[in-house]
């Protein structure tokens, strides 16, 4: 049966349990449009990457 060698202290215990290292959120950014969408992908509102139109959302679907 596995048993630990020597006392976990608090601060090293506290350390491991801490949410320092944890991401709070994705990397965001603002499209032209203004939207907010995650970097380095097509803005899902207007269609547009770099500056450029990849999407056309003109034309409506039913």
């Amino acid at each position: 049966m596995a048993v630990p060698k020597a006392k976990v202290s608090k601060a090293r215990r506290d350390k491991r349990r801490s949410s320092v290292w944890k991401l709070d959120m994705p990397g965001m950014v603002k499209c032209k449009c203004g939207e907010y969408n995650l970097a380095h992908r097509v803005c899902s509102k207007c269609g547009s990457y770099a500056g450029e139109t990849i999407i056309s959302k003109d034309s409506k679907k039913a």
